[in-house]
């Protein structure tokens, strides 16, 4: 993404904060994974939205109206012997050069020079219980420019969190992020494609998994948006499994959500196919059922529409359905109102996506569901899950778990299926493993 990107959001962000305040986020750091080895690097996606830094061991901070320059970033100094043994890294000089901050400070300094940087201002604005770390320190320097006072020096009167302001910013996407995600949804949809293509009985789940990550690796994703779901038969009833080892079986079903990063953007699909190529009736009701909810939901994706109408219209498509196939008994609107659709499909609609696969905003605005606009993007997923030792209803529906999941842009007009090459349909999936 092209630095002129980061440098209009910051202004953005300076803009709300005001002259006087200071605002400060901080990187996110390496974790150890076992002994001397880490977890690759991701950096924080609130940090990595202002600076387009991917190192960690760094501090922004934004003053807005200071003289010396706006936009300061502390962080690692440029070691010869750390680029022979890790690569290349900014430095000091990188920092400004290479990523436009107005001033550059070695990390290493930060609690000297840091402190002089918040004297005097009114309002502090910054990731509030998010950071231990960066929590405990700001305390540290507020004490210190405090024990200054009787030298007429102030320390900020006021703390704020940052994130009501950032991750608004967050939930509107550019043109430049949208091609990002694009680009995810596409290469993701692919290797979707490629599952249903290569799938047979008597392979593992971890199979189809790398299946998938090949083809994200191969065409340059090196990142998986959140840990793979690829969950055959009765495992589909679990919403959130990732043990991905069982051995697929024919006559069963097999449910994939899986999804690329790009560029520290996300795309999340979930698609459900017959192991054998071909749906058994009770499959392809149930199939359907979903399917439909997902047409009636996403219909509402349109600006100046609630944001719980796309969760209103599923649920309702659900429990008709649920109604009719006999897996619920009684009237439609009082089984709504008693959420009995709920043993069946217990989660919401969807959520936001963006640089977090589940990503910032808020879903209501003073205790309202939010309007759409245009430049959201959300996912739309409605499931049905029938475990195995559900007594309740017909033998033949259960060890059953579906979900159907799009990643959708609100336009001016509408919306845009950013995930729409991925098949969907009965006809479609069955035509594709086929041939």
């Amino acid at each position: 993404m092209k630095q002129t990107e980061f440098k209009k959001r910051r202004k953005h962000l300076m803009q709300r904060i005001g002259k006087d305040n200071i605002a400060l986020i901080a990187s996110a750091s390496v974790r150890t994974r076992n002994r001397d080895v880490d977890y690759p690097f991701r950096q924080d996606s609130d940090f990595y939205y202002l600076t387009g830094f991917n190192e960690p061991d760094a501090l922004a901070v934004f003053i807005p109206g200071r003289e010396q320059g706006e936009y300061i970033l502390f962080c690692r100094e440029f070691d010869e012997k750390k680029a022979l043994w890790e690569g290349a890294h900014a430095g000091l000089e990188g920092a400004t050069k290479h990523y436009a901050a107005d001033d550059s400070f070695p990390i290493d300094d930060v609690d000297e020079i840091l402190s002089g940087m918040l004297e005097n201002k009114h309002k502090v604005f910054y990731p509030m219980g998010r950071d231990s770390d960066l929590d405990h320190r700001l305390q540290e320097w507020i004490r210190h420019i405090r024990d200054k006072s009787r030298s007429g020096v102030q320390a900020p009167a006021e703390m704020a969190s940052i994130e009501p302001i950032l991750h608004e910013m967050r939930l509107f996407k550019s043109s430049e992020e949208l091609k990002l995600m694009r680009r995810a949804a596409e290469i993701t949809a692919q290797a979707h494609i490629k599952a249903m293509q290569n799938c047979r009985a008597g392979q593992f789940e971890y199979q189809i998994e790398a299946d998938i990550i090949h083809h994200f690796m191969s065409e340059g994703l090196r990142a998986v948006a959140y840990p793979s779901i690829v969950a055959g038969g009765k495992n589909a009833c679990t919403l959130h499994y990732t043990e991905n080892n069982d051995k697929l079986k024919n006559g069963d079903l097999l449910l994939i959500d899986a999804g690329a990063e790009c560029d520290h953007y996300a795309a999340d699909i979930t698609r459900t196919f017959p192991i054998s190529g071909k749906f058994t009736e009770p499959q392809a009701q149930l199939y359907q059922l979903v399917l439909d909810a997902q047409f009636a939901a996403i219909e509402h994706v349109k600006p100046n529409v609630p944001w719980n109408a796309a969760h209103d219209a599923s649920v309702e498509v659900m429990t008709k359905g649920l109604v009719k196939l006999g897996l619920l008994k009684g009237n439609v609107k009082k089984l709504i109102k008693a959420e009995k659709y709920k043993q069946f499909y217990m989660h919401r609609i969807g959520h936001w996506l963006g640089m977090d696969v589940h990503d910032v905003g808020d879903y209501k605005i003073h205790q309202e569901w939010r309007l759409l606009q245009a430049g959201m993007v959300l996912t739309i997923e409605p499931g049905l899950y029938i475990p195995e030792n559900c007594k309740t209803v017909d033998k033949k529906w259960r060890g059953i778990g579906i979900r159907i999941e799009d990643d959708v842009l609100v336009t001016k007009d509408g919306h845009e299926i950013l995930t729409a090459n991925a098949p969907k349909t009965i006809v479609e999936i069955e035509a594709l493993m086929s041939a």
